[in-house]
């Protein structure tokens, strides 16, 4: 069964290489260690924490197995790094490999570069003007500047990032103070525009650092920063002048697709030069670019309206078009860039003008837009543009755009140039259409990627040759093992009480002949449906509520009342009130047994109101679970539906369904260390839709002796900011909740001896922060309940770059992609820290960075948790691409909406704009203070499941 969400059963960055961050020589407090620098402890991978009854060391699952002799590659890719305190990790150091499972060989997107030799030259380049200038104008004001105006100074040539950063493999003869101010000038029609460069030599980086580092034998400091950096630059640089580039990817126009709304997608190339154990590597990888479709802006514009077809005259005020859509056109085209022109005059006349970006739109037509004249005459824009441009306006009444100089443009008279970066979130109906371009099989995409090597070109870059850098075109083979799925343990009276998901079931499993581990009883329960009668006959909920009975008593749970409560709401009402006069109704039937414990909704299409007044009334109000179902999927839905269903009521109302076996996972089930999983996440809001919006931080925790039950926490906080401001509160919570079922449910003691915390969405640059600024909030907040428990950080990453590819077809799932379980810990990995990649059943593998570990966990027995992990997600039968406790974080901060009442959220959300600083702060205020926790009896509960 795939996984379901809520509605019905039924998607952060890496870095370039560098950690992003400049070491710190600061120190931070360790709770083992007093005083002792943080750079230095954490914890040393590879310690044992123990072995099984049988004495043999197998990732803690099942029984004892002889361990399989691995056939080793080169020795320099298993090599460990130096161990001694002079080579400081920002993580824990890797001190061992993992060797569980059985192996195989594998293709990976990454192809081997050398390093230089000798020196780097950094260079810090300044605009005179102190002017922030787009990065495509910064690149081409250098390659004038080297190629034009002073060739004689960059010979050969240096790279530019485009913004601060100008890296040569010489030192540019800029005199004896190495600093040299230069004007460059290009041609406009009124007269050339001066631009001050301005070149300072900063740093003078000896390479030797790199082969130092991947060798294990140097610290992550600020010159292997830089000179990653600068290898960096150096294979972007010439892409970055032919095709339009954003941060490490360039996109082409040799493959497009038009979806619609004004969106067109180009295939683009990712590239990445990355240190590994022993050597450089470059990741390379297929990527999908949004693009603004290029042509008239009245075209644009109609298009993302959905009104292709449509006349021009739609977009005139006077005409009908709505303020609320004006405004939702005003977000999409705010900041593409248009050239102005005539219609049916030759556009090469304006051509060369730099594009000018839109800054927002007038609330009406041309011919009523007023203003004055250098003579002081008042006119408007349609008279002028026939007087000056001797052009007569078709469309008048249209709106027209505004440039943040003032000037207004009608919008015939705009046009927009090819291969814009659209950087809007995109809209939900055209997400299916991005998948179809996007997906590829894992053998069309590795040779795409190979076919990209020849649009990069690293052979023929001038800039690449200069640096020194010779790239290896054939993609690496390295090693990967995949480990043995663990058992997983179901209810009493299931005639199949244990399930281990074999290798040609890639990682997926069904309820058939079994039981939930643990089933609730249902005695209480209400429909109400919002769908019409019409459409969802009363015949029709009946015969929902006989198939859910059927699926309910399959399950194990136990149901009192088998005629529940059938009910027809009004969609325009009030839904909290309609849903607690129907429970109510509830109570009268049942007296003091009390209300409903369980509300289903059958809900019509296009429903995202009523959902969320459900789901505040459920969660917030009253405390009670609800499931939301879509009328046509009840009417149209086989017994597997159904099941799916029941998955999630048995979880909300809380039970339990299904749990790995203790004797599998020994390490994490263990009586005498009880072990707390938590999951973290910050969900930031869409791109270009920030006005005001807040980030929702998130973190959940397992509370039970078996890490299948979990509580969550949800916080609003300052947009954008990854690092959790509330953490030590969101904790303190979790553990109270955890305190209160190990007291009262389970009848233990609460004695909590190890956290495994695993921390979703942050970026390579900010794993200093995290140690510096979470970390310290967890550790607080346990000393708050008197415990002090050995803490695990892991940082898991998804949106990298890095796949792999089965070498041979015998070892490939049905869709060609790597089996479940296959992991990765050494060639292409980090040179001295502790990091893998774990690939459950999809194609991309999770990134795990080991950040902190005081559990001293071998490779074997993290991998092998966190593998384990990923099978027990609530809403499905398979296995998922991640630990279910991040899975279930970035579920809680999707849905954080929903803590707010509808109209309230809707009132926030309203802005149209960008705000003042003093704006957002009174904006976030206002999310702060709207925001509600949820329910105390929900609070216990999987709500969010």
């Amino acid at each position: 069964m795939p996984p379901t969400p809520d509605r019905d059963p039924g998607t952060r960055g890496g870095s370039a290489g560098g950690r992003g961050l400049p070491r710190t020589s600061s120190g931070f407090p360790n709770n083992r260690g007093p005083g002792t620098p943080w750079l230095r402890t954490r914890g040393r991978a590879g310690a044992p924490l123990g072995s099984d009854r049988n004495g043999a060391n197998n990732a803690g699952f099942g029984p004892a197995a002889a361990t399989p002799q691995l056939p080793q590659p080169p020795a320099w890719t298993r090599a460990l790094p130096d161990t001694s305190a002079a080579v400081t990790t920002i993580g824990v150091k890797r001190a061992a490999f993992g060797q569980s499972g059985r192996t195989l060989q594998v293709y990976t997107n990454h192809f081997k570069t050398s390093i230089p030799e000798g020196l780097i030259y950094h260079y810090d380049v300044i605009d005179g003007g102190n002017k922030t200038l787009p990065l495509r104008l910064n690149m081409e004001i250098v390659k004038r500047l080297q190629k034009v105006v002073a060739p004689e100074v960059f010979t050969p040539p240096a790279v530019y990032d485009g913004r601060k950063n100008m890296f040569a493999p010489r030192q540019l003869s800029l005199g004896p103070t190495d600093a040299q101010e230069v004007k460059e000038g290009g041609p406009r029609r009124r007269g050339p525009r001066v631009y001050s460069v301005k070149l300072t030599l900063v740093k003078t980086i000896n390479t030797e650092v790199l082969r130092r580092f991947v060798a294990g034998k140097q610290s992550h400091d600020n010159d292997v920063l830089t000179a990653i950096t600068a290898l960096n630059v150096a294979v972007r640089m010439q892409p970055s002048l032919d095709y339009p580039f954003n941060a490490r990817s360039f996109f082409t126009n040799r493959e497009t697709k038009d979806i619609g709304g004004g969106i067109v997608l180009w295939r683009g190339y990712f590239q990445s030069v990355r240190p590994a154990i022993g050597r450089m590597l470059i990741n390379v990888d297929i990527t999908t670019g949004f693009m603004y479709k290029p042509g008239r802006l009245l075209d644009l514009a109609l298009d993302y309206l959905g009104k292709t077809r449509a006349d021009p005259n739609f977009l005139a005020p006077t005409r009908g078009l709505p303020e609320r859509e004006r405004l939702r056109l005003q977000r999409f085209l705010s900041g593409v860039r248009i050239q102005v022109y005539i219609p049916g005059r030759d556009l090469s006349g304006s051509a060369h003008r730099n594009p000018r970006p839109v800054y927002k739109l007038t609330p009406v037509g041309a011919k009523n837009l007023s203003f004055k004249n250098r003579d002081g005459i008042t006119t408007n824009v349609m008279e002028y543009f026939q007087s000056v441009h001797n052009y007569t306006l078709r469309f008048p009444d249209v709106i027209c755009v505004e440039f943040a100089s003032g000037a207004q443009i009608p919008m015939e008279c705009c046009f927009v140039p090819e291969g814009q970066f659209m950087r809007k979130q995109v809209p939900p109906e055209k997400v299916k259409d991005v998948l179809a371009f996007s997906a590829k099989s894992p053998q069309e995409r590795l040779k795409s990627i190979c076919d990209g090597l020849q649009t990069l070109a690293y052979s023929g870059s001038d800039y690449v040759r200069e640096f020194g850098m010779q790239v290896e075109e054939r993609h690496l083979t390295v090693q990967a093992r995949v480990l043995t799925a663990p058992t997983l343990k179901y209810g009493e009276g299931s005639q199949q009480p244990t399930v281990v998901p074999k290798r040609d079931w890639q990682g997926e499993w069904n309820m058939i002949d079994k039981k939930f581990y643990e089933p609730v009883s249902l005695q209480r329960w209400i429909v109400v449906i919002y769908e019409s009668p019409r459409y969802f006959r009363m015949a029709d909920a009946e015969a929902m509520v006989k198939s859910f009975l059927l699926k309910f008593q399959d399950v194990g749970i136990e149901v009192g009342e088998r005629d529940p409560i059938i009910r027809y709401g009004n969609s325009s009402g009030n839904i909290p009130a309609q849903l607690k006069d129907i429970g109510h109704q509830c109570l009268l039937k049942h007296g003091k047994d009390g209300g409903p414990q369980l509300i289903v909704v059958v809900l019509p299409e296009m429903a995202d109101d009523i959902y969320h007044q459900v789901k505040y009334f459920g969660d917030i109000i009253q405390g009670v679970p609800t499931q939301c179902l879509k009328s046509w999927n009840c009417k149209q839905s086989k017994p597997q539906y159904y099941a799916n269903v029941c998955l999630k009521i048995n979880m909300k109302m809380g039970g339990i369904n299904v749990i790995l076996d203790p004797r599998s996972v020994a390490a994490l089930t263990d009586p005498h260390n009880p072990t707390m999983v938590m999951g973290a996440d910050v969900n930031h809001p869409a791109p270009g839709s920030d006005y005001g919006r807040p980030s929702f931080t998130s973190l959940v925790g397992s509370v039970d002796s078996d890490s299948s039950r979990y509580v969550a926490q949800c916080r609003p906080q300052t947009a954008r900011v990854e690092i959790i401001e509330d953490l030590q509160d969101m904790a303190e919570n979790i553990l109270r909740l955890y305190k209160n079922y190990r007291t009262q449910k389970e009848k233990k003691r609460f004695d909590l001896k190890r956290i495994l915390y695993y921390r979703d969405g942050v970026s390579e640059g900010e794993f200093v922060q995290v140690l510096q600024q979470e970390l310290p909030q967890l550790k607080a907040a346990c000393a708050k309940f008197g415990i002090d428990p050995k803490i695990t950080v892991v940082v898991v990453g998804k949106r990298h770059h890095v796949r792999f590819f089965p070498m041979r077809p015998e070892d490939a799932d049905f869709s060609g992609n790597c089996p479940a379980g296959t992991v990765v810990d050494s060639d292409i990995t980090h040179p001295t820290e502790f990091d893998f990649y774990l690939q459950s059943p999809t194609s991309r593998s999770a990134h795990y960075s080991v950040l902190y570990d005081e559990n001293n966990f071998t490779p074997d027995h993290l991998q092998g948790l966190s593998y384990a992990l990923c099978h027990v997600h609530a809403r499905t039968t398979r296995s998922v691409s991640i630990p279910a406790a991040i899975y279930y974080a970035g579920i809680v901060g999707k849905r954080a909406k929903l803590h707010y009442p509808i109209g309230s959220y809707k009132h926030l959300d309203d802005s149209s704009s960008q705000l003042s600083s003093a704006e957002a702060d009174r904006k976030m205020t206002e999310f702060r203070t709207e925001f509600h926790a949820v329910h105390e009896n929900s609070s216990y509960l999987m709500y969010f499941a």
